[in-house]
């Protein structure tokens, strides 16, 4: 789990403050942002847990992120060789044609964050779908067949993670930002009671 400086309430209604964000779970669909992560208020109040999805469409730069893992996807679960031309152009981040069939929808970390599992989907020729899941790859300690770019690895998931949090406070395609436009509706807790409004009866 990563643990990131973010806003007491998730979304960009959130007042001033300070908190911390463990995202454990991130998952791309239909270009929407579903994460699971605890936030702590405070040092001294327990972490409270999340499982949210982002209505809104995801912002270009998450996308982009996710997009920069696609080679590592490929590398770990040994659907492509390493070739000299096989690394997206470092000014440009625009992947090669070889990776058009691959995608990355998600990413879990382990053991505390030190490390990440990488899902992902290969097309195949017939219009299929191929769902792969990489091996766990650790940043922090030494492994008996450690991943050669295990460093490269974890700055990408840095960053990325960077992308997510801006999601989780508000980041879409629109661009808005935590109080720069109107705030959506407040951000409702899973801890917080939720109660419905019921329609009475007329009286004569």
């Amino acid at each position: 789990m990563m643990i990131t400086p973010l806003h007491a309430i998730v979304g960009p209604a959130a007042p001033a403050g300070h908190s911390l964000i463990r995202v454990q779970k991130a998952r791309l669909k239909n270009q929407q942002l579903q994460c699971e992560f605890t936030e702590q208020r405070t040092d001294d109040v327990p972490a409270r847990t999340f499982a949210l999805t982002c209505q809104e469409t995801a912002h270009p730069d998450l996308l982009h992120w996710f997009a920069q893992l696609v080679p590592h996807l490929c590398l770990l679960c040994e659907q492509l060789p390493e070739t000299p031309t096989y690394w997206p152009d470092d000014e440009t981040g625009i992947l090669p044609e070889h990776f058009a069939a691959f995608t990355v929808t998600g990413l879990s970390f382990g053991h505390g964050g030190s490390g990440v599992t990488l899902t992902g989907q290969r097309q195949l020729a017939a219009g299929k779908l191929l769902n792969l899941t990489s091996p766990y790859v650790a940043f922090d300690r030494e492994e008996l067949e450690p991943y050669a770019y295990a460093g490269l690895l974890d700055a990408t998931v840095q960053t990325t993670l960077l992308e997510i949090e801006a999601a989780l406070r508000g980041k879409c395609t629109e661009c808005r930002q935590l109080g720069l436009f109107e705030p959506p509706a407040p951000f409702t807790a899973p801890d917080e009671p939720f109660v419905p409004l019921i329609p009475m009866p007329a009286h004569a």
